[in-house]
């Protein structure tokens, strides 16, 4: 992504929406638990009863792709299906259903002078949201501030161009049907590139900026906003099967890792494995991705323990830290935990990173010394989310180490005030 020069039109439309969002944002921040839930589930009844013209609107987007010639993992993220709208709605009420932390005590103490003293979660105000091509992420994101109290301001980018029209459209008039003004959700698409750099800057209305998508949008983002940003990284993501790994385990951890949906952050896109395992496991997993229709890029090393028929293309030093998000895979042979860490440590994104064992002290120090958002023993790399971790639908998944870490979930979108409650005391 590169931002442009924003014009005047552009300029002034997006000041006029954060402006009306930062003011809408009030009536959330006031608002009962009961009141956001009802939003919520006015949000998911408009998606179940939407969904022919939702996949209306998202064919379109599907058609303009296919014309572009755009890959087949970012026509994947784009589409949704009668199931996937759903899905979201489900989401969607998965977050009616969390605790809302607005208002939660985070620490609380009486002072010497009989001052009483709490720290407690209180919403971010205005959220922004600049990611590509995918439309549940506009439902996600909006469903998640919208609980924490937030108002949102979403740029979901020029290819669900049409999909995000109407799912904010649906969005507004969901939350206006609840009693809130339709402000707390926006979208800037129509301003373009030039929208985003302007919400970039308009740190006077917006609280906090999260982008998702790929390499070049976040470092843009990082890079240029003058608003807060959350960054949530791409999935340059490992699994490293022990030389204790089981071949049966391992082989299905690679399996669902890799294929379960290769298009998506938490997807495997390498695997390194112990030169003690690799007569046991490698021959089974090798035909298991080949079988599956996963390209395999692997050194000589690697190729002698590929039974016949399993197709190996010479891997590169690049290959190492590329996220290919679709049905490839880089596989290296490893004299020891500590090359295995050493490499992880070279070519991680900080995203995901699990170990295959069963030795349990190999288990604690790949767990130790490995720095990732997420680390996993013996799972697939697949439940990083926020939805498989508990949080319900999530914001992003953050590979940052400030204020939030890992699948974001309604908590990352609220910040704390300190409250003094009193009778007259004054400091001496």
């Amino acid at each position: 992504m590169t931002t442009t020069e924003p014009s005047v039109r552009a300029t002034r439309g997006v000041t006029r929406i954060v402006a009306a969002a930062k003011q809408a944002s009030s009536a959330l921040a006031q608002a009962s638990s009961q009141q956001k839930d009802a939003a919520l589930e006015a949000i998911a009844l408009a998606l179940e009863s939407n969904v022919d013209d939702i996949l209306a609107a998202n064919a379109e987007d599907i058609e303009t792709a296919h014309k572009k010639g755009t890959e087949a993992p970012l026509i994947d993220r784009l589409t949704l299906t009668e199931a996937r709208v759903r899905d979201i709605a489900g989401a969607v009420r998965e977050v009616v259903g969390l605790p809302d932390p607005v208002g939660t005590v985070v620490a609380g103490r009486t002072m010497p002078n009989a001052m009483r003293v709490t720290q407690e979660r209180v919403p971010m105000g205005v959220v922004g949201a600049i990611y590509e091509a995918r439309p549940n992420v506009t439902v996600d994101i909006a469903a998640l501030a919208l609980k924490a109290g937030n108002a949102v301001v979403l740029r979901g980018g020029s290819a669900a161009r049409s999909s995000n029209t109407l799912l904010v459209d649906l969005l507004r008039g969901a939350v206006a049907s609840a009693g809130f003004p339709e402000d707390v959700v926006a979208s800037i698409d129509e301003f373009g590139r030039e929208g985003a750099a302007v919400l970039m800057q308009a740190r006077d209305y917006v609280d906090l900026l999260i982008p998702r998508g790929g390499a070049e949008l976040i470092s843009t983002v990082v890079h240029e906003s003058l608003v807060p940003v959350i960054e949530t990284g791409v999935g340059n993501v490992h699994m490293f099967l022990d030389s204790s790994a089981p071949v049966r385990m391992s082989t299905d951890l690679v399996l669902n890792s890799k294929t379960h949906r290769p298009s998506v952050c938490n997807a495997l896109e390498n695997l390194l494995v112990h030169e003690k395992a690799a007569r046991r496991v490698l021959p089974k997993v090798l035909t298991a991705l080949s079988e599956a229709g996963v390209t395999i890029r692997a050194d000589r090393a690697v190729e002698e323990f590929a039974p016949e028929g399993v197709k190996i293309r010479r891997v590169t030093r690049r290959d190492w830290a590329k996220e290919y998000l679709g049905l490839e895979i880089a596989v290296k042979l490893v004299a020891s935990i500590d090359e295995a860490i050493e490499h992880i440590q070279a070519y991680s994104s900080g995203h995901t990173e699990v170990i295959v064992t069963n030795d349990l002290a190999n288990a604690e120090t790949f767990v130790q010394a490995v720095d990732a958002a997420a680390v996993g023993v013996n799972v697939s790399t697949r439940f990083t989310d926020g939805g498989q971790l508990g949080l319900g639908a999530e914001v992003g998944i953050s590979t940052q180490k400030l204020h939030a870490r890992g699948p974001m979930g309604l908590e990352a979108l609220t910040t704390t005030k300190w409250i003094m409650r009193g009778s007259g005391q004054v400091r001496s």
